[in-house]
C-alpha cells in the first residue's frame, strides 16, 4: 500500500514523476531505514557531512570550505580566486553545490565566494526555535559575511530562487557597493497581483501533514532532485550531493521554513522585507544585468520573467525554453561563456 507522500504523488496528477528507477520507492520505508540506522539528528551533523558524505562527492566539489560565526551560528561558504567579488546564492533546497561548474570556470579570474544559508548545504543546522528562519534574517546574515570578508564596492551578485530576495534585499541598502548582478529563476518581488501561486507550492507552505512530510520523509529535496532539471537528466553522484547535507529530518528544518517563509498575505512575517526591497529596485536600475531564464519552470515562469523586465527593462534576458527551475544546472555549458564574456565586458567599462 502506498504511503502518504505517494498517495499525494498520485493527488498531484504526476506533477512528480519519478523516473523509472525510483519508482519502487515507499517514503514509509525510508523513514523506517531512518530510523534503524540510529543515526542522532544532532546539531553537529554537518561535521558528519563533513567527513563521510563530502568525501563521496569530492570530485565534483573539490574546494576549501571556510567558515565564519554568523548569528551564533557556523556559516560555511567557498572562497576561491583573486580579483573583484563574484557572490553566489543558493535557493531552496539546494547549496553551494549547485555552483561548482562556475567557482571552477570564473575563479582563475575573479575572488568567488558562494554561499551556504544557515541551515543548508555545510552550514551549521540550527533548531527550529535557535533561529528565526526569516528573511530579514537572512539578509542579515548576508551583510555580515560580505563585511567580515572585506568583499569590497565592485561586488557581482550571482542569485537563483531564495538567492534573490536574500541578494536583492542586500543590494537594495548597498546600491553603490554593486557592480553587476546575474539573475536565474527567481523573484526579487512580491507575487504579482492576480497571478495564480502554483497550488502544490501553497499547500507545501500551509499544510502541516505536508510539512512533516517534507521535514521527515525528505518529501521536498528529495522529489526536487528529480525535477529541478526539465533539460538534463542529473547523475546519480549530482544528486547524491544535492541531497547529501539534508540527510536527517533535523537537518532539514530550513527546508521548511524557507518554504513557510514565502511572503504572499500582507500579515506574513517577511511580506514588509519584500515590499521594502521592491520599492528599493529602482536604486538598481543602472546597475549591469543579464538575466538566464529556464522557461520550463511551473514556479518562476514566464510571467515572473516579464516581471523582471519590467522592473529593470536595461537588463539582457537569455531565455531558454527547455530548462527548468534550476537554470544553473540545467544550461551550465551555454552560461558559462555567456557569464563570461558578460563579466569581462563590464570589466572593461
Amino acid at each position: 500500500m502506498h504511503c502518504l507522500l505517494c498517495a499525494l504523488c498520485d493527488l498531484c496528477g504526476g506533477m512528480l514523476p519519478f523516473p523509472s528507477e525510483s519508482q519502487e520507492i515507499c517514503f514509509q520505508a525510508l523513514l523506517l531505514r531512518r530510523r534503524n540506522a540510529g543515526r542522532r539528528s544532532v546539531a553537529g551533523e554537518s561535521d558528519y557531512l563533513l567527513k563521510t558524505e563530502r568525501a563521496a562527492i569530492q570530485q565534483l566539489y573539490p574546494f576549501t570550505s571556510h567558515y565564519q560565526i554568523i548569528s551564533g551560528i557556523k556559516l560555511h561558504y567557498l572562497d576561491e580566486g583573486r580579483g573583484d567579488a563574484v557572490l553566489f546564492l543558493h535557493g531552496n533546497p539546494t547549496w553551494s553545490f549547485l555552483y561548482r561548474d562556475y567557482v571552477r570556470a570564473l575563479s582563475d579570474r575573479h575572488r568567488v565566494v558562494a554561499v551556504d544559508h544557515i541551515g543548508c548545504g555545510l552550514s551549521g543546522k540550527p533548531g527550529a526555535n535557535a533561529y528565526s528562519f526569516t528573511l530579514e534574517q537572512r539578509i542579515a546574515d548576508l551583510e555580515s559575511l560580505i563585511e567580515s570578508l572585506s568583499l569590497g564596492d565592485n561586488l557581482t551578485l550571482v542569485v537563483h530562487d531564495w538567492g534573490g530576495p536574500i541578494g536583492f534585499g542586500y543590494a537594495v541598502c548597498h546600491p553603490e557597493r554593486i557592480k553587476n548582478i546575474v539573475v536565474f529563476n527567481s523573484a526579487a518581488f512580491p507575487w504579482p497581483v492576480g497571478k495564480k501561486f502554483p497550488w502544490l507550492l501553497r499547500l507545501c507552505r500551509k499544510s502541516r501533514l505536508v510539512g512533516y512530510l517534507i521535514q521527515r520523509l525528505n518529501a521536498f529535496a528529495l522529489p526536487a532532485s528529480y525535477l529541478m532539471c526539465a533539460k538534463r537528466k542529473l547523475s546519480p553522484d549530482i544528486r547524491k550531493g544535492y541531497l547529501a547535507p539534508y540527510d536527517t529530518a533535523a537537518n532539514r528544518i530550513a527546508i521548511r521554513r524557507f518554504i513557510q517563509d514565502i511572503p504572499l498575505e500582507p500579515d506574513h512575517i517577511s511580506y514588509r522585507t519584500i515590499m521594502s526591497i521592491k520599492e528599493g529596485l529602482p536604486l538598481l536600475r543602472q546597475v549591469p544585468m543579464i538575466i538566464f531564464w529556464g522557461e520550463r519552470d511551473f514556479i518562476f515562469d514566464r510571467e515572473i520573467c516579464a516581471e523582471w523586465s519590467r522592473y529593470f527593462p536595461q537588463a539582457r534576458v537569455h531565455r531558454f525554453p527547455e530548462a527548468g527551475h534550476n537554470i544553473a544546472e540545467d544550461e551550465a555549458e551555454s552560461i558559462l561563456p555567456l557569464l563570461r564574456d558578460f563579466l569581462e565586458l563590464e570589466n572593461r567599462t
